[in-house]
């Protein structure tokens, strides 16, 4: 019996996705559990699977985005009456024998044969369009080997490495190029492209730049708005204070020497490891609001942010608390390589007491992070510089790092927020502490 296919809602917060590739083509036929689409949520790519088999009759959205369970398509048997169903709807649905107009159907026979031309859906994994695009390949050109003829990454990767080898270039060029972001195929040159081409080319960009100034407007991706929302959202609901403490690193710095041959870890999973220690000695930094209550834990679910192309996600540590050092490091790493593939799910997202957000690898001193709500607190973990330090009355050099503390005022006051930093700076510095 002919049914939509609604957007699915994929998470308690979700209210819209984008569907950004169908898989399928009107009148496919499909097995149950075939991936249909993909939507985009506000943090992931999923992809939507057939519940039962059936003919994709109808595609109500080609793309976009839809509220949830808004149809997007319609499903059921191969000449089953779906009139009622496109009325619903609000599409117009197709006469069946309508003579072409003059002229359409030499277009139609054109479209058939062009295959994934210009216009047309391509099928392709979302990975394969985002290097296509980081590649500026045009996906249709690509000659899909995937299931169904989708087009892959590593299809995306060859195509442009084979229209690369097209053009005569000399490796000193090629080599240019490549430092100088150039893309070698736009260099007009019939004989062989040398590296003065490659420097002329580049310079010929820039001055094209500023002599030709512009503005260019892009779409937010759908992550980018829901940060921009929650972000925004989350100064309007708490009245935030950030502190800044320094401290040594030096014996958190041995101790990951001392173990480096049993495992190795990072100073951001040494500190998670301390902070879940610490957060259960203050509960307040550990809890949320709910209405006029005040909701503290006996666990702690640490959120880890990861830095995207595209934004930022925070998958969580589910009860840090009462793993080892090394269970904390294999899990961290494991979740920030999914969440690099796209490989997260709803669940890994959800959950967190409190948040650590390191960005010291960049070389930043201090900063101040945005609680993530219903959070209260947020550390921010920053660069580690050697910095003068008095030891014993004698003057010293040693590895010194701040931390960044933001905490929400309705819940955490200066003092406790003081005491929390001091004591988490005595585990820093003696992590012995933690046996």
């Amino acid at each position: 019996m002919a049914d939509y296919i609604v957007m699915p809602k994929m998470g308690l917060t979700m209210t819209e996705g984008v569907i950004s590739n169908w898989r399928k083509q009107e009148g496919d036929t499909i097995k149950k559990g075939e991936i249909i689409f993909d939507v985009e949520t506000d943090k992931l790519t999923n992809e939507y699977d057939a519940k039962t088999d059936s003919v994709l009759r109808k595609i109500l959205v080609d793309s976009g985005t839809v509220p949830v369970l808004a149809p997007v398509a319609i499903v059921g048997d191969k000449d089953e009456d779906i009139t009622e169903l496109l009325n619903k709807a609000g599409a117009v649905p197709e006469p069946e024998n309508a003579a072409p107009v003059q002229g359409q159907e030499v277009q139609n026979k054109a479209s058939e044969s062009s295959g994934s031309a210009k216009g047309g859906r391509v099928k392709a994994t979302p990975r394969a369009k985002r290097i296509a695009q980081e590649l500026g390949v045009e996906i249709s050109s690509v000659q899909g080997t995937g299931p169904e003829g989708s087009v892959t990454e590593n299809d995306v990767r060859n195509y442009a490495k084979q229209e690369k080898e097209k053009k005569k270039v000399s490796p000193t060029a090629a080599v240019t190029a490549e430092r100088m972001g150039v893309d070698i195929n736009k260099i007009e040159n019939d004989s062989r492209i040398m590296k003065e081409d490659v420097v002329k080319f580049k310079l010929g960009e820039e001055l094209a730049r500023y002599a030709d100034p512009q503005e260019f407007r892009n779409p937010m991706s759908t992550m980018r708005r829901v940060i921009a929302e929650r972000m925004l959202e989350s100064k309007k609901i708490s009245p935030t204070v950030t502190y800044n403490i320094k401290v040594d690193t030096s014996a958190m710095k041995q101790l990951r020497d001392d173990i480096r041959d049993e495992v190795k870890v990072s100073y951001n999973d040494i500190l998670v490891k301390i902070l879940s220690r610490v957060l259960l000695e203050f509960p307040l930094l550990n809890s949320s609001v709910d209405g006029n209550e005040i909701v503290t834990r006996n666990y702690v679910n640490m959120g880890v942010a990861v830095a995207l192309p595209d934004g930022l996600l925070v998958p969580v540590v589910k009860y840090a608390n009462v793993k080892s050092l090394k269970e904390i490091s294999t899990e961290i790493k494991e979740l920030a390589e999914r969440a690099r593939n796209n490989e997260l799910t709803p669940d890994d997202l959800k959950g967190g007491t409190f948040t650590i957000s390191n960005i010291g690898m960049y070389g930043i001193e201090e900063f101040t992070p945005i609680v993530n709500q219903p959070e209260v607190a947020i550390l921010g973990v920053n660069a580690i510089k050697e910095d003068v330090k008095i030891v014993n009355g004698r003057i010293t050099i040693r590895p010194m790092m701040k931390l960044s503390l933001t905490a929400d005022h309705r819940v955490v006051d200066g003092a406790v927020a003081a005491e929390f930093l001091a004591r988490l700076k005595e585990y820093i510095e003696k992590p012995g502490l933690l046996l």
